[in-house]
């Protein structure tokens, strides 16, 4: 019986090196986003208990990017950032300005330059231009939530945030090294194609 690693990292895989490295950040991302309200909850307190399941949304879309990659790697690419952009437009709608989550626009911005080559300048372009327009447009305009932080509580949620932010960052950072080097993505197996 296969175990399930082995299936997300099959799951994961291409023979494109930048669709390989979205295929895993989806994964990530989905991992980590059950145990995201966990860590609200931890933060706050308890105080933020409604709203922090809401943040579960963005789940399924997270999941889907290897299918989506499989059928068309550059939709799939496009796909990651746009989910990650709307679920930061979401999370910092419930949450609250205050919280900080709108900090995930950067790691957005960092992964729409990652999974793209150069030649893609439509979807590169785009996908560096959503998350950007998304928070400025948006800064000091989200409608006010009823499950918005309030409080100590936004402190815990501010500092939460920037520490995710970047070790996600970090993390992305890493993938980046493996796409200018020769072991890159399938364990050695998938040599990068030159932008």
């Amino acid at each position: 019986m296969k175990s399930p690693v082995s299936f997300f990292r099959r799951y994961a895989a291409s023979d494109d090196a930048r669709v390989a490295a979205a295929n895993l950040v989806g994964l990530v991302l989905a991992w980590n986003t059950p145990f995201y309200p966990l860590y609200l909850l931890g933060a706050s307190g308890g105080t933020m208990r409604d709203g922090a399941w809401l943040t579960l949304c963005s789940f399924p879309v997270f999941l889907a990017v290897p299918a989506v990659n499989r059928w068309n790697g550059t939709w799939g690419r496009v796909l990651l950032v746009v989910a990650g952009t709307g679920n930061t437009v979401f999370c910092t709608w419930i949450l609250g300005e205050a919280s900080g989550t709108a900090l995930f626009f950067l790691p957005c911005i960092t992964l729409a330059a990652l999974v793209f080559r150069r030649g893609e300048r439509v979807a590169l372009f785009a996908c560096l231009a959503l998350p950007m327009l998304a928070g400025v447009a948006l800064h000091g305009r989200y409608h006010e939530s009823p499950f918005a932080c309030a409080g100590t509580a936004c402190g815990a949620i501010v500092w939460l945030n920037g520490v995710s932010v970047a070790l996600l960052l970090a993390f992305l950072g890493l993938l980046a090294t493996g796409l200018t080097e020769p072991a890159a993505i399938n364990a050695g197996r998938v040599q990068p194609r030159r932008p």
